[in-house]
């Protein structure tokens, strides 16, 4: 799934080509995109029809399309979901699900998604901590590049769980934003190991890697994100570089950029986690 940097340059493509914009139609080419709105596909075409998007809006990992009367487009990306903007006429794309035209007939709003984890359901807004959300996602925590967003809040949200600190930092109810890949960057560059408890996190440590991931994701977002296949893409198409700059993320056997050490990747909730083994030593256990 994208992290916020990813999300966030689809957001922002997002702003400047359909706020202000109102919906002629909207055409569902697979039902299994809208499978979230449990209403169906013609409430979700019907009630779209002459809505006027107001805003493109983003929490960490979360994206939606703010409409009039507090309703909004969530759209979960899933591992292969895309955000397109076509010149109207343009040929489809060979996974084209969900098509939103608009009536000033310019460039329509397409969900394009390969493997069709991903979806688009209307919801209603409501408030959450002083924002506007999403009912689905009220719960999600702010992310790190968030104005609002209380660090101290958060490094005490993280130390009184009691797992491990990757574990901690993926809960998008305390962090929200930081998925597989930025948590490893960021736990590299703070010097801490995934499997660090975190009560024994110290006020100091749980700051410094909340700067990184704030640090490494602000980089990520200015080279675009990080592509690693042909699926990320922003809304018109193109991928981003920041593969090129992980440090860790991907690298195993490679020599650490710091150390030289090689970097040693672990199974980690069906995914992995890649750190150095000399910069990120691995808690000890209690006798």
């Amino acid at each position: 799934m994208p992290e916020l940097p990813e999300v966030e340059v689809v957001r922002a493509g997002l702003q400047a080509h359909v706020a202000g914009r109102v919906i002629a139609r909207v055409d569902v080419l697979h039902p299994r995109a809208i499978r979230r709105h449990a209403l169906g596909p013609d409430d979700f075409t019907g009630r779209l029809a002459g809505a006027r998007v107001e805003a493109a809006r983003r929490r960490g990992k979360y994206l939606w399309l703010e409409l009039s009367d507090k309703e909004a487009i969530l759209a979960h990306l899933g591992m292969s979901g895309q955000m397109r903007v076509q010149p109207e006429g343009a040929p489809d794309e060979k996974h084209l699900r969900v098509r939103v035209r608009f009536a000033d007939e310019g460039p329509e709003l397409r969900f394009v998604d390969q493997r069709t984890f991903g979806g688009l359901a209307l919801a209603d807004l409501v408030d959450a901590d002083g924002d506007l959300l999403p009912g689905p996602i009220a719960h999600i925590g702010r992310d790190p590049m968030d104005p609002a967003f209380d660090p101290v809040r958060a490094v005490k949200a993280l130390r009184s769980r009691r797992t491990e600190v990757k574990r901690a930092l993926l809960d998008q109810t305390l962090v929200s934003g930081v998925g597989n890949i930025y948590a490893d960057e960021a736990l590299w560059r703070a010097k801490l190991h995934w499997s660090r408890p975190t009560e024994k996190l110290t006020n100091a440590q749980g700051r410094t890697l909340l700067e990184a991931a704030t640090e490494v994701m602000a980089e990520a977002l200015k080279a675009g994100g990080t592509s690693f296949d042909a699926l990320y893409v922003n809304v018109n198409g193109q991928s981003g570089y920041f593969e090129r700059s992980l440090n860790v993320y991907g690298r195993g056997d490679e020599p650490c950029r710091r150390c030289g050490t090689p970097i040693r990747r672990e199974p980690f909730m069906n995914r992995s986690s890649y750190f150095c083994p000399r910069c990120q030593p691995r808690p000890r256990r209690p006798r």
